[in-house]
This record gives structure tokens, sequence and C-alpha cells, in this order.
């Protein structure tokens, strides 16, 4: 058994001249869902945890957030996608396939 049921990470990097997660308001998606996990009694040892990342690579898709141990890659436009994931995801356990990235999509 791992530290947390579930480690997410949201990419909040920023690129001058160059498409990136910050120009679409990844760390009011990063601050949402932490509030919403926390709300929802899923944060802490053996639950959720929810970090800031640098460039996760994937800036084509952007937004972006990870969920570990299951590796699923989320793209994101707006606080119910978040609130979808934590609901359907992080806390029943089922991965969001409309909001899932395509493996293909990269840099």
């Amino acid at each position: 058994m791992s530290y947390y049921k579930h480690h997410v990470f949201f990419c909040l990097n920023q690129r001058h001249g160059e498409a990136a997660c910050a120009d679409h308001d990844a760390q009011g998606a990063f601050e949402h869902c932490k509030s919403r996990v926390k709300a929802a009694g899923l944060a802490g040892p053996g639950a959720v945890r929810v970090n800031k990342a640098g460039c996760l690579d994937r800036c084509a898709g952007g937004p972006v957030m990870v969920v570990y141990p299951e590796e699923t890659w989320y793209t994101f436009v707006d606080k119910s996608d978040i609130d979808e994931i934590v609901d359907e995801h992080l806390k029943n356990g089922r991965v969001v396939e409309r909001l899932v990235l395509p493996p293909t999509v990269g840099r």
C-alpha cells in the first residue's frame, strides 16, 4: 500500500511565447481541486494528495493534471471538470473518460 491512495499533480508551468498550462488558469484549478478534496474529507495519508508541478511536457493538451498511481492524464476546461474528476475518480475510483488526455498529445 502506498502512502497516498491517489497523488494528483497539476502542471502550473508558464512559458513565454509558447502555449502553457498557466495560460489556462491552472493555478485556479489546482486551488479548487485542493479545496474540493479537503472539503470531501479525501485529503491526507491513505487518501489524496494534490500537488503543484512544473512542466509535465504535455503542453499541447493543456491544462493538464495527472493522477497516480493509475497514471491517468486529464485535461480540463473549468471547475465543473475538476469537480467531476474529484467526485468520480478520486472519490469513487472511476476514470472520467471524456477528460482523459489522449496518449499521443505531447508538447
